[in-house]
């Protein structure tokens, strides 16, 4: 790598912003002799042109040795990430390759084929005439042959060990803040009968110990292995068998790596295992029911050698990109690097406090015994909210389903259904992009959508974030590190989420949106999580102010001139004026504390077991309004 190329690599004609003097830190970063370099870069930095010139650095083909590493990967967890790199004029020389689900056959007779079920996968021996041409093959040979390759990260994961992908002198990671969550997801094992083709021909016995599931493990590898060998043994395969095929190599490869794992007395990795109860219905009636369970999930925490071999292995150098990456020693711990080896490289904020400002509405706490209650209240709201921003499209972060379904429903029930939209699980991506491209005020209510999605300009004007972001504490991982006393780890994965949520409606310095604080849960982790918080989103906290909205009229929030303006009124700017006569306060104060019960009873509904064995937990936890089990 040579960190004195960081400017000429540079691919836009001019710098904005503290562009110019990133390139420089992250420069002597590397110079100075270290590996990985973390660049925390808010929104609107540009951290893909960035990510672009560290790329640039690499070691050319024509500078390297026949065994030396030349190259770059440019790779990010977000597919929505990779579409806008793809459709960047400027990044036009990043070559993007996608799994072959993304690819469709070119053949005659098979245009509406998945590359990954195309005759060359269906056919032993297949000789295809028109490989060449192929579009999954010839964006991998581009790829593969150009000084960047970019691609997500559950692709670049996957190629591990790839011939055709190997160890490259630079990995650039954009939006890295969820690197350790991400490769313990994507080495998480689901053994069900969506998983396994062949589910309802087994007895699964009642896993009752890790050991126990390591051992089961074993003999279901077994059992994959054999009927992976009786499909390769055909010389046709159907589609279905297409997808078996590969569905069972891929968790050959997923049991494999977790006995091996287990059984490594240096490993890092604690292994869970969370069983559900089985389906009676497609058992022996015969049978007791304590000897045979459910479906299972082992789950790695913390899975170093799990990174080191997917991630640390393929690169001599590292830079890992994200606004939110809120504390080096805790992340670097995450995913097994030492700090001291790791610089951080702070990017400064070029957004105005005051075009990014917060207002309190909290209306009560989420948490789940007080959800009934507070819903409601959260609603009308949002009616008020409509009110005031009667030209301008908003965005609420519902946080699950559950919550979205309830708002939708109380906001139809008053009146405003007309302004109003949802998404569902399956539909979520098409109706997003069907409301971003209307020009009606609608509100969208939307489901985990606080990270990778740009609504400049008047996309949308302003935002509610409706719950504190916790973890679900039903998970088995979330519940074995608070029994293990990571509160810091739990307030701060909640707080990275609010900062990125925080960042989609404000994109640039001369942008504006407001967002709106309603769950009373969120100024405590405000508290509690201030120590990790950037300097620049304090400002935000700090700057925070209970607005006066219009007392709630339904019909009002419905009357509008029905184009999007440019308007800065109804609290874009950064004052908390009232908005017109008669206006009324919604803000409250911050709930007091509560026992700590809701965790006893949210830890109860998981049976897991751990492979470290228990450790002693807290005897008295904090307050109860962080607990969610709803997902």
């Amino acid at each position: 790598m040579n960190p004195e190329r960081i400017f000429d690599a540079f691919p836009a004609p001019s710098y904005r912003g503290n562009q110019e003097q990133a390139l420089r830190d992250i420069r002597d970063a590397f110079a100075a002799g270290n590996d990985v370099v973390l660049v925390r870069a808010p929104t609107g930095s540009g951290k893909s042109l960035l990510a672009r010139s560290v790329a640039g650095c690499a070691r050319t083909i024509e500078e390297a040795e026949p065994s030396e590493a030349a190259g770059a990967y440019y790779t990010t967890p977000q597919v929505s990430q990779l579409d806008d790199v793809a459709s960047d004029d400027l990044l036009a020389d990043l070559n993007v390759i996608r799994g072959k689900s993304n690819y469709t056959c070119i053949l005659p007779q098979e245009r509406n084929t998945p590359v990954n079920q195309a005759p060359c996968v269906r056919e032993r021996g297949y000789d295809c005439s028109v490989q060449h041409r192929c579009p999954y093959f010839s964006d991998r040979a581009i790829a593969s042959n150009r000084s960047i390759a970019a691609m997500t990260l559950a692709y670049f994961m996957q190629t591990a060990g790839s011939e055709v992908f190997r160890k490259r002198d630079v990995v650039v990671i954009d939006e890295a803040h969820g690197l350790a969550e991400w490769a313990e997801m994507y080495a998480t094992i689901q053994l069900g009968p969506r998983t396994v083709p062949f589910w309802d021909d087994l007895r699964v016995p009642n896993i009752d110990s890790i050991e126990r599931a390591v051992r089961y493990a074993e003999n279901l590898e077994q059992t994959c292995t054999r009927r992976k060998d009786d499909l390769l043994a055909q010389e046709t395969l159907s589609p279905r068998e297409v997808r078996e095929r590969d569905r069972l190599q891929e968790l050959i490869g997923e049991l494999d790596w977790f006995v091996s794992d287990f059984r490594d007395p240096q490993s890092p990795t604690t292994w869970l295992v969370d069983q559900s109860e089985r389906n009676a219905a497609n058992t022996d009636e015969e049978t007791d029911d304590e000897e045979l369970g459910g479906p299972l999930t082992i789950k790695p925490m913390n899975p170093e050698k799990y990174l080191a071999h997917t991630v640390w292995d393929r690169g001599n150098k590292f830079a890992l990109l994200s606004a939110t990456i809120l504390n080096k020693a805790a992340f670097c711990r995450q995913v097994g690097l030492t700090p001291d080896d790791v610089a951080l490289v702070d990017v400064g904020h070029t957004f105005p406090v005051e075009n990014r400002p917060l207002y309190d509405v909290t209306q009560g706490k989420m948490t789940y015994e007080h959800r009934d209650e507070t819903t409601p209240d959260i609603a009308r709201t949002i009616v008020r909210l409509m009110q005031r921003h009667p030209d301008e499209k908003g965005l609420i972060h519902a946080h699950s389903y559950n919550i979205q379904e309830r708002l939708a429903d109380l906001l139809r029930d008053f009146g405003v259904g007309d302004r109003i939209r949802v998404h569902d699980r399956d539909g979520r991506d098409a109706d997003l992009e069907e409301w971003k491209a209307s020009t009606d005020p609608d509100v969208f209510i939307s489901v985990k959508m606080e990270e990778a999605l740009d609504l400049k300009g008047d996309l949308c004007r302003w935002q509610v974030l409706c719950k504190a972001p916790y973890l679900n504490t039903g998970d088995s991982r979330v519940a074995h590190r608070l029994e293990e006393g990571q509160w810091a780890w739990y307030y701060r994965t909640a707080l990275r989420t609010i900062i990125q949520a925080c960042g989609r409606v404000v994109r640039a310095p001369e942008d504006h949106g407001a967002t709106y604080l309603a769950d009373s849960s969120l100024l405590d982790l405000f508290e509690r999580a201030r120590t990790d918080m950037p300097d620049w989103f304090t400002a935000q906290v700090d700057r925070m102010s209970t607005p006066e909205l219009p007392a709630f009229d339904p019909q009002a929030a419905c009357d509008s001139s029905g184009s999007i303006g440019g308007r800065r009124d109804g609290g874009s700017g950064g004052d908390s004026s009232p908005s017109g006569s008669g206006a009324e306060s919604t803000g409250r104060s911050v709930a007091g504390s509560d026992s700590g019960t809701a965790y006893t009873r949210s830890r109860s509904r998981s049976r897991s077991q751990s492979g470290s064995g228990s450790s002693n937990g807290s005897s008295s936890s904090p307050l109860a309004d962080v607990w969610d089990t709803d997902g």
